[in-house]
């Protein structure tokens, strides 16, 4: 059950309109998955999960059960609403997707017993579902410790297999067997998995899949990696910013459709737009899509 790899927490592609383009959304994966994935992390907070409508999620998630990435994708359900992000994994599990990546609500304060009850609350419903618990403090306002991870995975072993820890807090010390821990940035791959860590979850990895893919292929082959230092400078470049801001702003000097981002979110402006491809080329970093 253990997930393994490079994970892209892919963007959402929107239309000028800015409705979900579905079918440039899957492109990009597709994208991902050939230049380096493993696999992807769809309707993330990367890919706006929080800002995009309930039917446009549950009509992305219908044409990617179409497709092959369907073995290879990540729900993300980025719904404060119980009731909601039951309803999305019943639906997402009768088209045969199993694997979830799921942060407790954001805006109110709660405790682990809490979460541990919103989680059980979930798997009650979706007992045969795989999920992956987001850390990411700065996000929910909640910081998982390393007790209410343990205490949920003694109490469903079967169904939490692992975290995506963009906090920081659990990687070097979560200790679980057959249990995916996947830190949140690229500057985190090769530490992690020398502490033991399954791979990464990442934003950057839009860009980064194919450096990234290296780092982790050098470290399984036991070769030490001439390009770890590169992966972990380009990813302090796009962290400057708002990362969201500054993968679509450079995604859109490729493809102008990526230059559309559902408010309050925006591209950078010109002074960091420029400052950030300057930064870049004095890393030699650049992909083409």
């Amino acid at each position: 059950m253990e997930i393994k790899g490079i994970y892209a927490a892919a963007l959402s592609v929107l239309n000028d309109d800015l409705s979900l383009n579905i079918e440039k959304t899957i492109g990009h994966s597709k994208y991902l998955i050939d230049n380096g994935c493993h696999g992807v992390v769809l309707l993330g907070s990367t890919g706006q999960s929080q800002l995009i409508s309930l039917p446009e999620k549950i009509k992305l998630i219908n044409e990617v059960s179409k497709t092959s990435l369907r073995e290879n994708t990540i729900i993300g359900t980025g719904l404060n609403s119980l009731g909601d992000t039951i309803n999305l994994m019943q639906i997402a599990q009768s088209l045969k997707f199993k694997h979830f990546l799921i942060m407790p609500p954001a805006y109110y304060t709660y405790s682990d017993l809490e979460v541990i009850n919103f989680f059980s609350k979930i798997i009650e419903k979706n007992f045969d579902s795989k999920i992956i618990l987001y850390n990411f403090e700065k996000l929910s306002g909640y910081k998982f410790s390393l007790d209410c991870v343990k205490t949920l995975v003694k109490n469903f072993p079967n169904q939490i297999i692992g975290v995506k820890d963009s906090s920081y807090n659990l990687y070097e010390k979560l200790k679980i067997k057959n249990f995916s821990i996947l830190p949140g940035s690229d500057e985190k791959l090769l530490k992690g998995l020398q502490s033991g860590c399954s791979g990464i979850i990442t934003a950057t990895c839009n860009v980064t899949s194919i450096l990234a893919r290296e780092v982790y292929d050098d470290f399984v082959k036991g070769k030490l990696s001439s390009k770890n230092e590169q992966l972990c400078r380009v990813r302090k470049v796009f962290e400057n910013y708002d990362l969201i801001s500054s993968l679509h702003t450079y995604m859109a000097r490729k493809n102008k459709i990526f230059k559309n981002l559902l408010p309050p979110l925006s591209l950078l402006s010109e002074n960091n737009k420029k400052k950030m491809f300057e930064d870049l080329v004095k890393l030699d970093f650049n992909i083409t899509i």
